[in-house]
């Protein structure tokens, strides 16, 4: 957390917090419009790239590669993104990935 020295910077920074909270949600509420957003979203719902890539299968969606989704299709995604993303979608995504890999499994 941000120092502060002040009442008033304390307010400052959590009116920051909020609004980027509230922009969260607000990304969060907006529908998949593509099967990639989909991917992404059920990747920030499960935190797994394995129970990403079953979902994937099970919707009969084929890789880039033209074959089954992997757990790796799923990494790449992420990381790559796609120009069908939200870049705010993506960014939460990322987040989430990051947390992981550097802390272990945190919802």
């Amino acid at each position: 957390m941000k120092s502060y020295s002040t009442i008033e910077q304390r307010i400052e920074i959590l009116e920051e917090k909020l609004a980027l909270i509230n922009d969260e949600i607000s990304t969060l509420k907006t529908p998949a419009k593509n099967n990639n957003e989909r991917i992404i979203f059920k990747f920030i719902e499960t935190g797994s790239t394995g129970k990403t890539k079953d979902f994937v299968r099970e919707l009969g969606i084929k890789s880039p590669r033209d074959g089954l989704f992997s757990s790796g299709d799923v990494t790449a995604l992420i990381k790559n993104g796609a120009d069908d993303i939200s870049p705010a979608l993506l960014a939460i995504a990322r987040q989430l990935a990051s947390a992981r890999n550097k802390n272990g499994p945190s919802r």
